[in-house]
């Protein structure tokens, strides 16, 4: 079952146009994909923003047009956004087919504070933000996730072949990618020490080359 729907209409009004739909609070969208014709489709921004927010690009949504009989099964593809604002300005959704696999972006999750970080003072590093898997539609998972506390030190890091998935499930990435790592506090000189080593530092050179001088 699908927990996520949005109603959407069809468009007329495409090319330059669209920007009056922007301003009226209407998301231009064009939907594609499996047993279909690329359709020019609008809804209102509120609910775009929601659902976009809630989808990502690998949790499924239940999609409706207005005037046609039945449902689409989709995930969202691509989303343009202002390079100001931030709104969105465009919305792709792929129909796909729901006993096909598909391949999607799937966030990774260290969830958690690790050892390192708790009691040593280290940095969390996630290199890593997300993995391509390969499953059915509605196999796809929102996230996947990694126990922080397995980071006990500063030597021990988490890979792709840490995380853990069902049998129907394939992780597309390399096993060995590092996906997260807690790095050592940097030590900073203290500046009173710095200064005095940094002057006998200055004096031993000085003297090196009055010795070599005199030779």
């Amino acid at each position: 079952m699908v927990d996520l729907n949005i109603g959407l209409e069809k468009r007329e009004v495409v090319g330059k146009k669209v920007a009056n739909l922007r301003r009226n609070g209407i998301t231009p969208i064009h939907m594609y994909g499996a047993e279909i014709d690329s359709i020019a489709l609008q809804c209102d921004s509120a609910q775009v923003d929601r659902i976009v927010l809630q989808a990502g690009t690998n949790i499924p949504v239940n999609v409706t047009v207005d005037g046609d009989d039945g449902d689409h099964l989709c995930f969202v593809r691509e989303i343009q956004y202002h390079p100001v604002t931030e709104k969105i300005l465009h919305v792709d959704f792929i129909k796909v087919n729901a006993e096909q696999r598909i391949r999607a972006e799937v966030p990774v999750i260290v969830d958690g504070i690790s050892p390192a970080v708790r009691t040593m003072g280290g940095t969390l590093l996630q290199p890593l933000q997300s993995v391509t898997v390969e499953a059915l539609p509605m196999n796809i998972p929102a996230t996947l996730q990694l126990d922080a506390e397995l980071l006990t030190d500063f030597e021990t890091n988490l890979y792709v072949h840490d995380l853990e998935t069902s049998e129907n499930i394939t992780i597309i990435n390399e096993e060995t990618e590092m996906v997260a790592t807690v790095v050592a506090p940097r030590v900073e000189r203290d500046p009173i020490q710095a200064a005095t080593e940094d002057g006998e530092s200055e004096s031993t050179q000085e003297e090196a080359v009055e010795s070599e001088s005199e030779e």
